[in-house]
């Protein structure tokens, strides 16, 4: 009895060792790369205002279009990106361990950096995850972590590059551990993701980048009526999401059928950018459209600013231009929400905020993620009623989203393993 008591003793003690040992190496990787990720990240945002205000007060950089697509496509192609896959790479980096390297980052960033400069129609993020997790993988492979750990690493990277740029910590560790396979969460990265995004964000914030937030007006109680009317808005939502997602795959085949070479491509869909612009008459369906989003929570928007967005946005990533897809869905959603919420008898900026999660609930296929950005980003009224909108857009979004890579493990409506390859 002594000898087995012995026995567990010293079981328990070498178990706990382990566990202490595994908790402090990963502390010391997470504040690491959220460290490093602040300061990415913080002169991501710096460079991305910058040309921002640049191109907006000279507006004749848009004529040069055509020029920064085709220096874009042309170092994709001098340093071996022949087949760029984009976000997705970072989704199979998890889930199968492709390679990542700090070629991606740096191309990435820059690309991203060129496209809002000269006009292009896209977001952050897809940058954001790509700078994060080609940095995470390349810390690993330093560190000679095995198979394992290079996935949760990987997740690691991205949630730190999701929160510097975004500022959102826990949607981004959520984000980062949910979007890979629906269904399931890889908890084993949970203390390194929230760790190395909280992190991250803080550091960004005391250099001196702004938070991210939005001031809802008229959250509605909740009652019957209400909760009616937000089911309904968020199953609009879905239906958005869903015309999101198809009419980027569409306009990607059909600029890749219409010219097979991407320096054709990109110069094409430049021209038809320009062209575009000209014909609305001013820039603000260019770059990203922060001020848009803004502007949707304090004044009515018109019917027509949604799809004029997503028909820019469409243009720029399906010819080939570089960016993300999130922050153009943020701006269609709450576009959307603030339109044709007043029909329903809710109040446009309640509205828009709907739109924005709901949307980015849809294209993500991320529920929790999107839940938790509702807080961090209108704050902790109303959650019932958003944890609402996650559920419905989830549900009626169907197998579509985004990410090709992504998969939905287990189905949408019933208990039932499905392992469903988005978009097929």
């Amino acid at each position: 009895m002594i000898s087995n008591l012995k026995q567990h003793i010293t079981g328990t003690f070498n178990y706990r060792s382990k566990l202490l040992l595994r908790f402090l190496k990963w502390i010391i990787i997470s504040l690491f790369i959220g460290a490093v990720m602040s300061v990415v990240g913080f002169s991501f945002r710096v460079m991305l205002s910058f040309v921002t205000g640049f191109r907006e007060s000279h507006t004749f950089v848009i004529y040069f279009l055509p020029l920064a697509g085709l220096f874009i496509v042309f170092c994709y192609k001098t340093l071996g990106f022949y087949h760029d896959k984009g976000t997705n790479l970072v989704l199979l980096a998890v889930r199968n361990n492709e390679k990542m390297t700090l070629r991606t980052m740096l191309l990435i960033f820059s690309s991203t950096i060129i496209t809002h400069l000269f006009g292009g129609s896209a977001g952050r993020e897809g940058a954001a995850l790509q700078i994060g997790g080609s940095f995470g993988a390349s810390v690993g492979r330093f560190l000679r972590l095995d198979e394992k750990d290079m996935r949760i690493i990987t997740m690691c990277g991205m949630s730190a590059g999701f929160s510097s740029i975004f500022g959102t910590p826990i949607t981004s560790a959520v984000f980062s551990m949910e979007v890979t396979s629906v269904g399931i969460m890889h908890y084993s990265a949970l203390v390194p993701s929230v760790l190395s995004a909280v992190a991250a964000q803080s550091l960004t914030s005391f250099f001196g980048a702004d938070s991210v937030g939005f001031t809802v007006k008229g959250i509605p109680d909740t009652d019957l009526l209400s909760i009616l009317k937000v089911v309904i808005l968020a199953a609009l939502c879905a239906v958005i999401a869903e015309v999101f997602v198809i009419t980027l795959k569409a306009f990607h085949h059909i600029f890749q059928r219409i010219a097979p070479n991407k320096f054709v491509r990109i110069m094409i869909g430049s021209a038809v950018l320009i062209i575009l612009t000209l014909l609305v008459g001013s820039q603000t369906y260019n770059g990203a459209g922060v001020d848009v989003i803004n502007s949707a929570f304090s004044e009515k928007t018109g019917w027509q600013v949604f799809l004029l967005k997503l028909l820019f946005t469409a243009v720029t990533l399906g010819c080939g231009f570089k960016g993300g897809e999130i922050v153009p869905a943020f701006f269609v959603g709450a576009a959307f929400g603030n339109f044709i919420s007043p029909i329903l008898g809710l109040d446009y900026s309640f509205g828009a905020s709907v739109g924005l999660i709901g949307v980015f609930c849809g294209v993500t296929n991320c529920p929790l993620a999107s839940l938790f950005m509702s807080v961090e980003l209108f704050g902790i009224k109303g959650i019932v009623l958003y944890a609402l909108v996650c559920a419905v857009s989830y549900m009626l979004s169907g197998y579509r989203g985004l990410y090709n890579s992504q998969k939905i493990v287990y189905s949408k409506t019933k208990t039932e393993f499905i392992d469903k390859r988005i978009n097929e």
